[in-house]
């Protein structure tokens, strides 16, 4: 599907953080009202859905660099986590989306052509989910991609360590480009903002990006929708 059929509905990409996973606060049931909230959307439009690894995907990479693994290998061993999360997903959501996720982009690409929701994980190493995510986006021509996280908005401070950060509501491509070349590295787990490339992807093809409380489905559905909700948009 790498042009949208005229007069169909322009894809949504979504990228779902992985520490919205796991978190211990009431997960199963959080994670079948995300289910359901997809399989409403992608019922209406074209939805690619890429899983992060989060917290046990930098367990895991910590403990390899401690046992001297590359960051390659590194890298392999949180897209394995990222892929374990998309299995769980695309179990829950059941057909048509893929009972496995594919483990490409091209692969994504194909699948959405035929199938909505689509869940997948990492691909390769080097490439973060945010950046896979933009991809298919660019690829499939998407409408919108949202970025569903814990945090739900770019703030202009680190709230973790100053109780005074504020919310940004909205940015241009330009700042947030300046945000993420600042933030970003590429160790592999690195927390940021937004992965670079990703970043540099989506706003050379001029396509919205919304910053949301992944665990507010009712900000989610917003945002998928294209409607307002609380967070950040760059356009």
């Amino acid at each position: 599907m790498g042009r949208a059929r005229a007069n169909s509905p322009r894809p949504i990409v979504l990228s779902v953080g992985g520490s919205l996973f796991l978190t211990g606060e009431d997960d199963a049931a959080y994670l079948r009202r995300l289910a359901e909230l997809l399989r409403g959307i992608g019922s209406r439009q074209p939805l690619a859905v890429v899983v992060g690894g989060g917290g046990a995907a930098r367990e895991y990479i910590e403990l390899g660099r401690e046992l001297g693994l590359t960051e390659v290998e590194l890298d392999e061993l949180g897209i394995e986590v990222t892929r374990l999360h998309a299995r769980l997903l695309a179990a829950l959501l059941g057909p048509p989306t893929p009972a496995h996720p594919p483990s490409t982009v091209s692969a994504a690409v194909h699948e959405l052509g035929r199938a909505s929701p689509v869940v997948l994980g990492g691909t390769e190493p080097g490439h973060t989910t945010d950046g896979v995510g933009a991809l298919i986006a660019v690829r499939t021509r998407a409408a919108r991609f949202v970025n569903a996280t814990r945090v739900g908005a770019l703030y202009d401070r680190d709230p973790e360590s100053d109780p005074k950060a504020r919310p940004v509501p909205r940015l241009t491509w330009p700042e947030f480009r300046e945000i993420v070349q600042r933030d970003s590295g590429s160790s592999a787990g690195q927390r940021f903002v937004f992965d670079r490339l990703g970043a540099e992807l989506l706003a050379r093809a001029r396509i919205p990006l919304a910053i949301v409380d992944g665990r507010n489905l009712g900000a989610l559905s917003a945002a998928l929708r294209g409607a307002r909700f609380p967070g950040t948009r760059v356009d």
